[in-house]
């Protein structure tokens, strides 16, 4: 009887997922449960590179605390007892984006990895690896970010470049247009002067627009009334100069349109990104999955280092602007099941059928 129990336990125990874990010395199972080894009295990490223990021996815990009420005790080679190292990184990079985001000046590399207590070459691939950018590309997305708002508020354009950051009016315009897509004092007037070329044509999809800044394709709205959507390009910048597309621009709209008729196409044209650092390694991220694949926004979160950021992926996804070409309706709820789309959950199904049977 007592042979049956201990056989039962053992093939219990090695068809459990987590016994696998335990073998593959899995870090991303850290923190999801600890193992106890009863011949030692220890419980560890699952990533533990202790030499690997007889299955008969080992028992599941949920917590820490529950390893150490059954009368285990920490391991002293994973520390189970103290953060893990991603937690640990993650602690050290989110001290440092704030230390970035406080900055006047941003802080150079050098700086960056001390503050993080890390040599310079580990810190910026440990902070790549948690953000989805680099530290220079997350500092000119905050000096973007601290600008605009800057230029919302500010009396003056001059105040606005100071109070952001800047220490001279030259630095600032040297970048201005990349930053912003136009000059500071147009973008405090909600886009005068600035130029934005448009059309509105027909796909299977409904209606279509496609915008075109002096940087790239700026929008792609579907929808279906054409009024709308205009409607909606103008309440971006209400004192933009809206004009009509030409000749050449309605072969861009046609271009455009084939790409959605048949994404196995591409779309081999500039595009005008803008958005939050997050918005920026949500939308890149997106534009990594393949046509006919999907990705659940936890999958996202897991791709861009930030786990925990379900809800922001799907703000995120929400926020996109340029549909098919940042093709948020690929991502999908962790069921599979369909949610929200900016331009309609029939759209989406309609999309990822095509995609799926291309």
């Amino acid at each position: 009887m007592n042979a049956m129990l201990k056989n039962s336990h053992l093939e219990s125990i090695e068809n459990d997922p987590r016994w696998t874990a335990i073998i593959t010395r899995d870090a991303r199972a850290d923190g999801t449960f600890f193992y106890s080894v009863k011949t030692t009295g220890v419980y560890c990490r699952p990533s533990c590179a202790a030499r690997l223990p007889r299955s008969q021996n080992v028992a599941f815990h949920a917590s820490r605390a529950q390893a150490e009420h059954a009368g285990f005790r920490a391991c002293k080679r994973c520390k189970p007892d103290q953060p893990g190292l991603a937690e640990q990184h993650a602690a050290r990079i989110a001290a440092v984006c704030r230390l970035i985001e406080s900055a006047q000046e941003a802080p150079n590399l050098d700086t960056l990895a001390a503050h993080a207590g890390m040599s310079t070459y580990h810190f910026h691939r440990v902070f790549k690896s948690i953000t989805g950018v680099t530290p220079k590309a997350y500092a000119v997305a905050q000096r973007a970010t601290r600008v605009r708002t800057e230029l919302a508020r500010a009396d003056s354009v001059t105040n606005a470049i100071f109070d952001a950051g800047y220490n001279s009016n030259a630095r600032f315009y040297e970048k201005s247009s990349a930053l912003l897509g136009m000059t500071p004092s147009d973008y405090r007037k909600g886009g005068t002067n600035a130029q934005i070329r448009f059309a509105i044509g027909e796909c299977s999809l409904g209606a279509i627009l496609v915008a075109c800044s002096e940087r790239g394709v700026c929008a792609i709205f579907l929808g279906d009334d054409a009024d709308a959507l205009a409607r909606d390009l103008q309440d971006r910048f209400p004192q933009a100069s809206l004009i009509g597309g030409d000749a050449e621009f309605e072969r861009l709209v046609a271009q455009v349109v084939g790409f959605v008729e048949a994404p196995g196409l591409g779309l081999d044209l500039p595009l005008d990104v803008r958005g939050t650092a997050f918005q920026q390694r949500v939308w890149q991220a997106l534009r990594k999955i393949p046509a006919g694949k999907t990705a659940s926004y936890s999958d996202i979160a897991q791709r861009i280092g930030s786990p925990k950021s379900v809800r922001a992926v799907a703000q995120a996804c929400a926020a996109n602007r340029l549909a098919v070409a940042i093709p948020c309706h690929r991502v999908v709820r962790n069921d599979g099941a369909l949610s929200g789309y900016r331009w309609g959950v029939e759209r989406k199904r309609a999309l990822l059928d095509r995609e799926a049977s291309a």
